[in-house]
């Protein structure tokens, strides 16, 4: 019956040397998911779930699944029965449907089955353009249950910018996969998005997760041809991409023609043109900024007053977090921009630096944009368009300089606002920062004063502890 289920999904049925390392783990939990999802054989009762004002289909909850494997598998302790559904969570196999970390609770949580489609043991490695089309998807689709979270939305403008050149044909995918998706059933409609969402918590997991998709280096090298590229998700063909090993038998090894040299020369070329560092060098990078911030590292410098990661003062917290900040604090904005926007006291400082120079709207616009990163999702195209006004329009009370090129993107991105919409121009402000203006506030007097100030405040306390221990 397990067999069965998974030739109906699409998994053929190849020579064992042509399966990947982990089919025998894939293939010994579809199995047991398979008898999982069996209810006439005593699996685990898969129901609709009525809700507020909506019903919940084809779910499970994660005690029952607990229960049936401690039941079937002769499993005594319930934690290694979590652990286990945790490991087939962790596959993508089942999944919850609230939540975008795959582990298994003994509890009331609601999971679902996984389509066979979309099963390890189908080889899959997607492509970024994939990952791409589906955050393009989400972006199309007005429901609060699919608006993507902030890690997906700042994944979302990175593959912009890498997939530039060809981004048209991405979001053209996109409206092809809503238009078909549209046609389908509402309950089937919502099953599909939500296993298609776990699909991608697999291989492309929230930051923080362990990825169960990477495979180890000394199961790569058993293979018979580990350079081998997989079938794509959506079909979206990249250049030098072949099917899967179990969807074709292997071809046998063709003669090179001249569009394979050609090919393979201008891979070459591009590969002299990269820029490469001497180990040593990054070694002497490492090392030096360890050493930098050696002094701020509470595990390795014993922090005063006293360590509250090993003792219950907080009183080190209470100083990082107050307005008067200390001499450490102060010399730790000259180490970079970074670190004095990182702290609201250099931050304070370097705007108050900032209108003493006139120059104030840079930081301010800098500021502006970070925020709307932080927005909801609803809130971002009434504030995108107060940036504007505010900092970029035609005679906008607090103008700034922005190249052409900045500005021409800007102003493109601003007819379908989001949170990175700014992305351009906030960098270029932060490097026209980061050359000029923070340059001269660290040699300002208001800076070297209150560096000043703060080592002639130590000392002077470092002088008053003496005196009271002498007379002690």
């Amino acid at each position: 019956m397990a067999q069965g289920s998974r030739d109906q999904g699409g998994v053929g049925t190849a020579d064992p040397d042509d399966d990947s390392p982990n089919m025998i783990v894939y293939r010994k939990i579809e199995d047991l998911v398979s008898r999982l999802q069996d209810e006439k054989a005593g699996g685990v009762p898969i129901r609709t779930v009525k809700s507020f004002l909506s019903k919940i289909p084809s779910v499970v909850t994660g005690a029952d699944i607990v229960q049936w494997l401690m039941k079937n598998l002769s499993i005594e302790d319930p934690a290694e029965a979590i652990h286990l559904g945790s490991l087939i969570a962790a596959l993508g196999y089942i999944f919850p449907i609230s939540d975008h970390v795959l582990t298994l609770k003994d509890d009331g949580t609601f999971y679902r089955f996984q389509a066979p489609y979309f099963w390890p043991s189908n080889c899959w490695e997607p492509e970024n353009t994939d990952y791409a089309i589906y955050l393009c998807k989400r972006t199309m689709q007005n429901k609060a249950r699919l608006e993507l979270a902030d890690y997906e939305a700042e994944n979302l403008a990175r593959l912009q910018r890498a997939f530039a050149r060809k981004w048209e044909f991405i979001f053209m995918q996109a409206e092809a996969q809503v238009k078909i998706d549209r046609k389908k059933d509402k309950t089937e409609r919502k099953i599909l998005d939500s296993q298609e969402r776990a699909f991608w918590d697999v291989h492309r997991p929230v930051p923080g997760c362990v990825n169960t998709t990477e495979m180890d280096i000394r199961k790569c090298r058993r293979e018979k041809n580990p350079q081998k590229v997989k079938k794509s998700v959506y079909g979206v063909t990249d250049e030098a991409q072949t099917h899967s090993p179990v969807h074709t038998p292997s071809q046998p090894i063709r003669k090179a023609t001249k569009e394979d040299v050609q090919k393979e020369i201008s891979f070459l070329n591009t590969q002299l043109d990269r820029h490469c560092m001497k180990m040593s060098k990054v070694a002497d990078s490492l090392m030096s900024y360890t050493e930098q911030f050696l002094d701020y590292d509470p595990f390795v410098t014993m922090s005063e007053p006293s360590n509250p990661w090993i003792s219950d003062d907080t009183t080190f917290w209470d100083l990082e977090a107050s307005k008067d900040p200390s001499q450490q604090r102060v010399r730790k904005w000259g180490f970079s921009l970074e670190e004095t926007l990182k702290d609201p006291a250099g931050r304070d400082q370097f705007l108050k630096f900032l209108e003493s120079e006139f120059s104030s709207e840079n930081l301010r616009f800098w500021l502006a944009v970070q925020d709307l990163k932080r927005r909801p999702l609803q809130d971002v195209p009434g504030r995108a368009q107060e940036i504007w006004q505010e900092f970029l329009a035609e005679g906008a009370p607090s103008s700034i300089n922005l190249d052409s090129h900045s500005y021409e993107r800007t102003s493109q991105n601003l007819k379908d606002p989001g949170r990175y919409s700014f992305e351009d121009a906030q960098e270029h402000i932060f490097k026209l920062m980061k050359s000029d203006s923070y340059a001269r506030f660290l040699r300002s007097n208001a800076y070297q004063d209150l560096l000043l100030a703060r080592k002639k405040g130590k000392s002077l306390t470092g002088k008053r502890l003496t005196g009271l221990m002498q007379s002690s």
